[in-house]
């Protein structure tokens, strides 16, 4: 009895699908993996367009790589308006460090917004618009029950404390180093 001899063009067909295949997973996969990297910076928690002090917009993946601070203020509200130039001092104290400050303003009107900024020297940037969709989503997902609310966040995401504003009105000095020792723990 002969052998039959297997045709060897099946097995490269087949072989060639199998491929074809695992390169189709593989790409439909792709966005998902880019995704899930992208969800390990802070700047994957703001919207991709934030603004400068002046509206100006600003893309949030200038974030990456920094640890920030949301700060959920508003112009009517007598406790902000004692904390934010502390802030503000703060902030120029250590805005070369890696580090800013995100407003989320729960101001009642972008007059009023407007008028926040410039009346305190906020130098920092902020979620477009105010009482904002994104802005209250983050006080959301941050649970602020009251303002002024310090939420500081490690350049991972990761939130290293929502007692901010307590860390910067008792050791301003400190409270930075404190921030980044924490999220590299």
């Amino acid at each position: 009895m002969r052998p039959t001899l297997v045709n060897p063009k099946p097995t490269v067909n087949r072989m060639k699908k199998i491929s074809l295949l695992t390169l189709t997973i593989a790409l439909a996969a792709f966005p998902f993996i880019s995704q899930a990297d992208e969800a390990k910076t802070v700047s994957s928690i703001f919207p991709a367009q934030l603004e400068d002090a002046e509206g100006n917009p600003v893309e949030a993946s200038t974030l990456k790589g920094k640890t920030v601070a949301i700060y959920f203020s508003a112009h009517w509200c007598p406790p902000c308006r004692t904390f934010t130039p502390s802030l503000v001092k703060f902030h120029e104290a250590n805005k070369d460090k890696d580090f800013e400050i995100v407003f989320v303003s729960l101001d009642n009107s972008a007059k009023e917004k407007k008028h926040y900024i410039e009346d305190v020297g906020m130098k920092w940037l902020t979620v477009a618009g105010n009482r904002s969709e994104d802005g209250s989503a983050l006080a959301e997902k941050y649970s602020v029950r009251g303002i002024p609310k310090l939420v500081v966040l490690a350049p991972d995401g990761s939130t290293v404390t929502t007692e901010g504003r307590n860390d910067v009105s008792g050791a301003p000095d400190k409270a930075l180093e404190k921030w980044k020792k924490s999220s590299d723990s």
